[in-house]
C-alpha cells in the first residue's frame, strides 16, 4: 500500500474521531473506560481538535477583539478641514503560525501588522480561552513585532502531584512540585537566595515548606527552623534540623547565632581574598545554611509588655540582617506567613523587599496578594485571587519579574518521619566549637 494512501486513511480516521468526539466520549465514560488517562488522548484527539478550532475561529476572533487591520482604509474628505474615516469591510487578521503541540497544550506565534502593539492581545486572553475552549492562555512578546501565545488545554495542577524522579538536582536546588506547563517546579536558592511564602490557613504553605525540606534533606545543606507554634509543623522533621526554635525567645538566640555565623564567614572570605564562599576551595567552603521561618507574624506580634516588644524588635532586626548579608555567604532565608505587611510589626516591609522569590497561595483578601505580588506584576495578583479553596497547594510563583502558576506536592507523615531520621551536616556553625543538635523540639548546643 503506498505511503500516501496510508497517510490519507489515518488523516480521515483522525478527522472522523474529532468530529464524533461529542458522541463517543460520553459512551466511554458511561462504561467506566478511563479514556481521559490514556497518554495518547491529547496527541490523537485533543491536539487536532484544538488546532482546527483555533484556525477556524482566528479570523472572527481577531475581528471582534480589534486585532484585525485594513491595509486600505476608507477615507472621505468632506469640506476643507473634515476627514471621515469608515470601518474596513474586509479587515485583515494578523498572520498566525500553525499550532505547535506540547505535553499540556500548544504554542502559537503571531506576526503583528505595522503599527500594532501587543496590548490588544493581552486584553483578548479571556476571549481566546472561551473561543478555543481551553484551560488557559498566556500572551507574551519576546521580540519586536511578534506575539507568542501559550495555550494550556487542561490544567496540569489538578490531582496529586507525583513524586520527584530523575537525576538529583544541583546543590541548593529543590524540586517541590510542578508548574502549569507540566515541568518540575524548582526552587534554586543559588539563583534566588531568599523566598517569601504567603497564603491563608489550609492553603498549602506548610506543604510547600515540607516539600522544600524533603528535597534539601539528601543534600549537604544545614537546615534550621523557627516555628513559634510550638514546633508543630517543622518539629516533624526531627533530627534532620540542625536547630529548631519553638518560641520567640529561642528564635532570638538562634537568629543571633546565625548573624554571628555570617560575620565569621565574612572574615573567612576576607582573609582568602574572595567575595563569596562559592569562590573558596570546596574543602574550605562552609556548609550552606537555610533558615526556615513558619508563621512570621508570631515573631512580631506582642502582648504589650516591654520584654515582648524588645524581643519582637530584635527578631525584626536579626531577620533583616540575615536577608541583607546572607546571600553571598551561603545563608538563605525562607519565610512563610499569612500576611507580610507593616501592620504586623516594624521592619517587615524592609524584610519583604529583600526576599526576591515570591509564592502566593490562596488569600482571603486582595491586600494579602498585593503585598506579595504587587511589586512583581498586577496580573499575578489577579491570578492569585482566583485560586479556589479546593485548590490546596496551588500558588502563583514570581521571581525576576516573571510569574507562573504551580502546585507543591503533598508530603505524607511517613515521608516526614523518614526526613526526621536523616542526620544533619556535622557542624554548620563555624563559630560554635560543638555542633548544634536537635533535642526535644528545642535548641541545644
Amino acid at each position: 500500500m503506498p505511503a500516501s494512501l496510508v497517510v490519507w486513511i489515518l488523516s480521515a480516521l483522525l478527522i472522523v474521531g474529532v468530529l464524533t468526539q461529542s458522541w463517543w466520549e460520553p459512551r466511554l465514560e458511561a462504561r467506566g473506560i478511563p479514556y481521559r488517562r490514556w497518554p495518547w488522548r491529547w496527541w490523537l484527539v485533543g491536539y487536532p481538535a484544538t488546532a482546527l478550532r483555533i484556525r477556524s475561529t482566528w479570523r472572527r476572533l481577531a475581528y471582534l477583539n480589534g486585532l484585525s487591520v485594513s491595509t486600505s482604509p476608507d477615507r472621505r474628505v468632506i469640506g476643507r478641514d473634515l476627514v471621515v474615516q469608515g470601518q474596513a469591510l474586509r479587515p485583515k487578521p494578523p498572520r498566525l503560525s500553525w499550532p505547535v503541540p506540547t505535553n499540556t497544550g500548544l504554542t502559537l506565534r503571531v506576526l503583528l501588522h505595522p503599527g500594532q502593539t501587543p496590548a490588544p492581545y493581552f486584553a483578548a486572553v479571556r476571549a481566546m480561552e472561551h473561543a478555543w475552549r481551553v484551560h488557559g492562555v498566556r500572551v507574551t512578546s519576546p521580540r519586536r513585532g511578534e506575539v507568542f501565545i501559550q495555550v494550556t488545554a487542561l490544567d496540569p495542577l489538578t490531582g496529586e502531584v507525583p513524586s520527584a524522579r530523575g537525576p538529583a538536582h544541583a546543590l541548593l536546588s529543590a524540586d517541590v512540585g510542578r508548574i502549569e506547563d507540566g515541568e518540575p517546579w524548582l526552587i534554586d536558592l543559588r539563583r534566588v537566595p531568599h523566598w517569601l511564602v504567603t497564603g491563608a490557613t489550609q492553603s498549602g504553605k506548610s506543604s510547600l515548606l515540607a516539600a522544600l525540606v524533603l528535597a534539601l534533606a539528601p543534600q549537604p545543606v544545614a537546615l534550621v527552623g523557627i516555628d513559634c507554634k510550638g514546633g508543630m509543623e517543622l518539629g516533624l522533621f526531627g533530627g534532620r534540623l540542625s536547630a529548631l526554635a519553638i518560641d520567640r525567645k529561642e528564635a532570638v538566640g538562634l537568629l543571633s547565632r546565625v548573624v554571628d555565623e555570617i560575620r565569621h564567614r565574612m572574615s573567612v572570605c576576607r582573609a582568602a581574598g574572595q567575595r563569596s564562599i562559592w569562590d573558596l576551595p570546596e574543602d574550605e567552603r562552609p556548609v550552606p545554611l537555610v533558615v526556615i521561618v513558619d508563621e512570621l507574624a508570631e515573631l512580631y506580634l506582642t502582648d504589650g509588655s516591654r520584654e515582648s516588644k524588645d524581643e519582637a524588635e530584635q527578631c525584626g532586626t536579626l531577620l533583616l540582617r540575615v536577608a541583607q548579608l546572607g546571600a553571598a555567604l551561603g545563608v538563605h532565608l525562607v519565610v512563610a506567613g499569612q500576611r507580610v505587611g507593616s501592620d504586623i510589626g516594624p521592619r517587615v516591609t524592609a524584610l519583604r523587599a529583600q526576599l526576591g522569590g515570591r509564592v502566593a497561595h490562596r488569600a482571603h483578601d486582595e491586600a494579602s496578594a498585593e503585598m506579595t505580588l504587587g511589586d512583581i506584576n498586577p496580573d499575578a495578583v489577579i491570578t492569585a485571587q482566583n485560586i479556589a479553596e479546593d485548590e490546596q497547594g496551588v500558588a502563583v510563583v514570581a521571581q525576576g519579574g516573571r510569574w507562573t502558576r504551580a502546585r507543591s506536592r503533598l508530603v505524607t507523615t511517613a515521608d516526614a518521619a523518614q526526613i526526621g531520621r536523616t542526620d544533619p551536616p556535622a557542624n554548620p556553625f563555624l563559630t560554635s566549637p560543638d555542633p548544634v543538635t536537635f533535642e526535644k523540639g528545642g535548641m541545644a548546643a
